[in-house]
């Protein structure tokens, strides 16, 4: 499937990923437009409901990015995060979706490029997986198209 673009949500912490991804950017490192990053104070307020939700509303892939491990700002926000983020990938095992739809990306504020790498290679996976099947729905009412 080329033509497939998937729409991925990329919850990232302000101190660690969401300043790696500025200085991708300011750097003039391109990355997928279908990457939509939410800046979060700390991946410790990524909760499973969030992420979930975003794959409902039509999210093919949702990636949560936050401190390398033991350098949290908020202490353990990161650890919280790949623990909800690991509870993620067992209920959509569990309601039959494909676990890859869900990563977890540690990265320090300086690894601009690595973030790039990290969240192309999150990119592909997704487009391999094809588009969500709870996505289709979605985005049928967005364009007004019909299955």
């Amino acid at each position: 499937m080329t033509d497939f673009t998937p729409e991925i949500v990329a919850f990232c912490c302000r101190h660690c990923a969401y300043s790696a991804a500025d200085l991708a950017g300011g750097g003039r490192i391109s990355y997928s437009p279908a990457v939509k990053i939410v800046e979060l104070p700390c991946t410790g307020r990524a909760n499973a409901l969030e992420i979930l939700h975003a794959l409902e509303k039509g999210a093919d892939g949702v990636a949560v990015a936050g401190c390398l491990p033991g350098t949290c700002h908020y202490i353990k926000g990161n650890t919280q995060a790949k623990h909800r983020v690991t509870h993620v990938k067992e209920l959509l095992k569990t309601i039959g979706l494909e676990e890859h739809r869900a990563r977890m990306i540690n990265i320090s504020a300086a690894m601009g490029a690595q973030f790039v790498v990290e969240i192309t290679s999150f990119v592909d996976t997704i487009k391999t997986l094809g588009p969500s099947p709870l996505s289709g729905e979605t985005r049928n009412t967005r364009t007004g198209s019909e299955t």
